[in-house]
């Protein structure tokens, strides 16, 4: 049996510890077959949403709790569920209490398109500024913990543990089946695995967990309580209690269903979206390479320098029409097939944080990607917990910051390189948490309805616009790969202007600014 999320908060806290400080989610626009869905979520899960949050006591340690219910629409996790997560967090901070998150999800949630992905954004801020406080965050990962909920706050616990034969993971391997046409290797997307890997700490069930973050509290605080494992590992007392099953993830017919009958037929829309798409994918595109030739003084870098890199990206040291940056960003001509940004290029990205930080310069940072390595190497190398420490650094850098949406803007090695201060994108660039061939294969087990999907999911630089993800598009005339020199430049001038009116801000209001920005993206009143 799955664990839902009401047994993982009777198992873990005291008995009638846990305090509930859920509110009814907010609203958000959603259609009728949506809000149906919904509804029939609420009443097969018992739950309101696809998380509980509250507080309660661990072995009589006040702590705060977020718990995922995979019942509701798989667990994922859209803009009320992300709301009640930042609350939650934020509540913490406030209180200055431990947080233990345990996530089981699918990911984030389809129906909500691109805002739903997102979301990451806001709830990897909201993690990192409770951590820098100085607060403990303990991750429990649940079967199944997958996608983008596994590729941020899933990824960024100071300790992380997970339940027995869990499957996590970044891809799901009906995706990779879709897109490469053979099964995702068995075994590599399992708690033991992870853990073996060094990309998790162990695989506890609920009631070890329970003592080790007992354990581990104690420790983070600096005062030692009793405790009657003392002095056992934690593979000690694993060994110690009985092995409990955990039932391998199935697809969720209520969650499939409800996006299959809200992808109308819009004929129109399908067909400018998935023109774009198409557009993106040319060749001759220009990328980042052709926007450095327009760039002066250029100082060209390579890997993590630590003994790492990776050839689908580029690092860099220049001035855009004078102004001096640090830029990073995805090559689209060294992304071929399978080989696509891994967790070598997600360190490098962290370096060009790093020396932006450092150097008091502003950074640039240039999405163009197919999407992050799905691979059994990236899995086991830690690909989504590196995704998550990105988009965690860049959202609080004390520095300026631009994105661009030059091409493709593919899963999680697209928003890793998302949240600045400011966000361009050019007419025919996109964003979406997987290709649009990929969600199809969720959607429908097929591919034929990409078009139709990535209208729907508002993938498209003017609806990322409308939608606040996006500040400015940059145009094409038509398509930058007929116009490659002028629209390099055009591009150049544009991202010149927005750090100059970065740099003439107060570099303290940015941090703050950035977070709000994301902080507030989704919710209703939220978009122009």
């Amino acid at each position: 049996m799955r664990t839902s999320a009401r047994e993982l908060l009777e198992q873990l806290l005291d008995k009638d510890s846990f305090v509930s400080w859920d509110r009814p989610p907010v609203t958000v626009a959603v259609s009728p077959r949506y809000r149906d869905a919904l509804r029939k979520a609420a009443v097969a899960a018992g739950t309101d949403e696809s998380v509980l949050t509250g507080e309660g006591l661990l072995r009589g340690r006040r702590v705060a709790v977020i718990a995922c219910e995979f019942g509701f629409l798989a667990g994922s996790i859209g803009v009320a569920a992300a709301e009640r997560i930042v609350s939650a967090v934020e509540r913490a901070t406030e209180l200055g209490l431990p947080l233990v998150a345990s996530p089981t999800s699918g990911g984030t949630r389809m129906q909500e398109g691109t805002v739903a992905f997102v979301q990451m954004v806001k709830i990897a801020g909201a993690v990192a500024a409770h951590k820098s406080a100085g607060y403990p965050y303990v991750v429990y990962l649940r079967n199944p913990t997958m996608g983008g909920v596994f590729a941020s706050w899933g990824s960024l616990g100071h300790i992380t543990f997970a339940e027995p034969g869990a499957l996590i993971g970044f891809l799901g391997p009906r995706v990779y089946q879709a897109l490469y046409g053979r099964p995702f290797p068995e075994g590599v997307q399992t708690a033991e695995n992870l853990y073996r890997r060094g990309v998790i700490d162990g695989v506890l069930t609920i009631p070890v967990f329970r003592r080790i973050a007992h354990r581990a509290l104690s420790v983070f605080s600096g005062i030692e309580l009793p405790d009657s494992a003392a002095g056992r590992s934690s593979e000690q007392i694993a060994a110690s209690e009985p092995h409990r099953p955990v039932s391998a993830p199935h697809s969720n017919d209520v969650a499939t269903e409800s996006i299959q009958s809200d992808v109308e037929c819009d004929r129109a829309a399908d067909d400018r979206v998935w023109r774009s798409v198409l557009i993106s994918r040319r060749p001759e595109r220009p990328g980042i390479r052709d926007l450095l030739r327009h760039v002066t003084q250029r100082v060209p870098l390579s890997g993590t320098g630590q003994g790492e890199s990776d050839r689908t990206a580029v690092l860099a040291l220049g001035r855009f029409r004078g102004q001096p940056c640090v830029v990073f960003g995805h090559d689209r001509r060294g992304q071929q097939g399978e080989n696509t940004m891994g967790p070598a290029a997600l360190r490098e990205a962290r370096r060009s944080m790093a020396l932006a930080q450092e150097l008091r310069l502003p950074l640039v940072l240039v999405i163009d990607t197919v999407g992050a390595a799905l691979s059994k190497e990236a899995e086991e190398r830690g690909l989504a917990p590196e995704i998550a420490r990105c988009i965690a650094d860049l959202v609080t850098l004390d520095t300026p910051t631009v994105s661009v949406l030059l091409g493709q803007g593919t899963g999680g090695g697209a928003l890793a390189l998302l949240p600045a201060d400011r966000v361009l994108a050019a007419t025919h660039a996109w964003l979406a948490p997987l290709p649009p061939e990929g969600a199809s294969a969720i959607v429908f087990r097929d591919t034929d309805h990409a078009a139709e999907l990535a209208a729907a999911q508002r993938i498209s630089a003017p609806d990322l616009l409308a939608d606040g993800v996006v500040d400015r598009i940059v145009p094409e005339l038509p398509d930058a790969a007929d116009e490659p020199v002028d629209f390099a430049r055009r591009m150049v001038a544009a991202i010149a202007h927005e750090l100059a009116a970065l740099r003439a801000r107060p570099k303290s209001e940015l941090p703050t600014a950035r977070q709000t920005r994301y902080r507030r993206l989704g919710l209703p009143g939220s978009t122009s």
